[in-house]
């Protein structure tokens, strides 16, 4: 019996049942169900080819002349066909983004952005990246201005920028924070494919380290992001940014804080040192967010009771498979959201998706970036469409106002 490619199959199985149908408990076997799904989730082809190879070199070696090869063959037929269902999930999640984005922001939303970017995701999926290199997150034309100090505390302030190495002027800025349960986590981690994507086409975009707990708790993780924001008021046009435009986004409890970030602008409580900053944010994105309570505090520390009417646009998406931060509660602030906010709220909800599916390229994620970019250049054209209709509003009511001064009124009437 071919004892490493029967221990190599089963690997890949196991990985792939956990895809499939994630285990929620106990604790501990959902924690190694999760991991071991995740990778085999995202990377369903990795996973094929990785089966693809073991079982041509058993094949090769003659090590299938056993009852036991023939099984162990069987299974990886089996698996293969659990990959392919995997992967029809993931390029599925294409059309989930497109209808959350048709409900939140209506059904022409596409007529409302520039036409080239808006005949972006009608193309196929980078298919070549996702199967050969998803874990390559880097780009040639972006370069990264790693361990700027924004604050006081050590490495725990530090924040890396990354920008188009033909470095335009005028960039629209997005802050991405890290996940890991405030208590880990690092950046330059997660989201790297979107980060390097918005670089890529021109944004400036950062992500930055926070304290963690135990030596930190809420809200103090809070206003480490609004001394981000801050920084970014202050600095980033030495990076080619204009933060008149700034996106906050955020992965699990990254996505905690950004939400807050959003729904809390301008507290002076919340700004100490700095309360006379600028923290006020264009739009938040949220990924496989938390929205509850946190640790062994009140509600007034959730998302949830920061809801109000002024709440900036959002983009949020979430699977429905993650046992880490239950789907149940990102429908419940979806919801709760849409009723209150006079902004819209884009809930693209992801059949199949793991916690931290943005870790890697892969079909999901790539969609919802391409959503996040076609959410952002709406919600950019509407912000500047509305101030050019206030601009010529004002230019329109000062000219009659002119007009009607007491010499023009006699001029007027022949007087």
């Amino acid at each position: 019996m071919p004892v490493g490619y029967s221990v190599t199959v089963a690997f890949v199985a196991l990985g792939t049942l956990c895809a499939l149908a994630p285990v929620r408990r106990p604790r501990p076997i959902a924690d190694v169900s999760y991991h071991l799904g995740l990778v085999v989730n995202e990377l369903p082809f990795t996973a094929f080819l990785w089966l693809l190879i073991w079982t041509s070199v058993a094949f090769a070696q003659s090590d299938i002349a056993t009852p036991g090869g023939w099984a162990t063959v069987g299974l990886a037929v089996v698996t293969a066909s659990g990959l392919a269902v995997v992967a029809w999930r993931g390029l599925r999640d294409r059309a989930s983004v497109e209808r959350a984005m048709a409900e939140g922001l209506g059904a022409g939303w596409r007529t409302a952005i520039d036409a080239d970017l808006a005949a972006r995701p009608r193309r196929r999926a980078p298919l070549a990246r996702i199967v050969l290199w998803p874990f390559v997150r880097r780009r040639r034309d972006v370069e990264r201005v790693p361990n700027v100090r924004y604050g006081d505390a050590g490495r725990r302030n530090l924040l890396d920028v990354y920008r188009h190495r033909s470095r335009p002027t005028g960039a629209p800025v997005l802050i991405h924070m890290h996940g890991g349960g405030y208590s880990r986590g690092r950046k330059n981690s997660q989201s790297l494919p979107l980060l390097y994507r918005l670089a890529s086409h021109g944004w400036v975009c950062i992500s930055a380290n926070y304290r963690l707990r135990p030596d930190a708790r809420h809200p103090e993780h809070l206003i480490d992001l609004k001394k981000v924001i801050a920084w970014v008021r202050e600095h980033a046009h030495e990076y080619g940014a204009d933060p008149a435009t700034l996106f906050v986004a955020g992965s699990s409890a990254g996505g905690h804080m950004a939400a807050l970030a959003a729904l809390t602008q301008g507290d002076p409580g919340l700004q100490p040192g700095f309360e006379d900053a600028d923290t006020s944010v264009t739009a938040a994105i949220c990924l496989n967010t938390y929205y509850g309570a946190y640790y062994g505090q009140g509600p007034e520390s959730s998302p949830l009771s920061r809801i109000a009417a002024d709440a900036p646009p959002f983009f949020l998406a979430h699977g429905d498979k993650d046992t880490l931060t239950p789907v149940a509660a990102a429908r419940q602030f979806a919801d709760r959201l849409r009723l209150a906010s006079a902004n819209p709220v884009v809930y693209a909800e992801l059949r199949g998706g793991h916690h931290a599916f943005d870790l890697f390229h892969s079909l999901r994620f790539e969609a919802v970036i391409d959503g996040i970019e076609d959410f952002a250049a709406w919600v950019r054209l509407q912000r500047e469409t509305t101030t050019r209709l206030q601009e010529g509003s004002h230019r329109a009511d000062g000219e009659p106002r002119a007009a009607r001064t007491p010499e023009a009124g006699r001029t007027e009437s022949g007087s």
